[in-house]
């Protein structure tokens, strides 16, 4: 667990991904999209992918990816981060964490 947090720390923006999962992109993408330039941790090519995958899952990610940090703090995986977007609060999020400069 503390593996994750260090990592979660690491950016203003970070995601725990798996590079064949396209909700994985999109929840990139979508971040990006706000002129983020998020730390992306791909698990199926990190060397303590699994060790971090277990963490994941004890955080509450159900699935373990995408699992997205913003501002050192777990934010949630795809459904939080759609719904954050969908009520105008992802960008305000991004913000506060010096993700972007607007």
């Amino acid at each position: 667990m503390d593996m994750v947090m260090k990592l979660g720390a690491t950016s203003p923006a970070v995601i725990f991904a798996k590079s064949s999962c396209c909700i994985s992109h999109s929840i990139e993408t979508l971040i990006r999209s706000f002129g983020a330039n998020p730390t992306v941790y791909e698990l199926d090519r990190h060397p303590n992918g699994k060790q971090i995958e277990k963490a994941l899952i004890e955080l509450g990610c159900q699935p373990s990816v995408p699992a997205v940090f913003i501002g050192n703090e777990f934010v949630g995986g795809s459904n939080e981060i759609i719904s954050l977007n969908v009520r105008s609060k992802l960008k305000q999020l991004l913000m506060r964490a010096n993700a972007i400069w607007v």
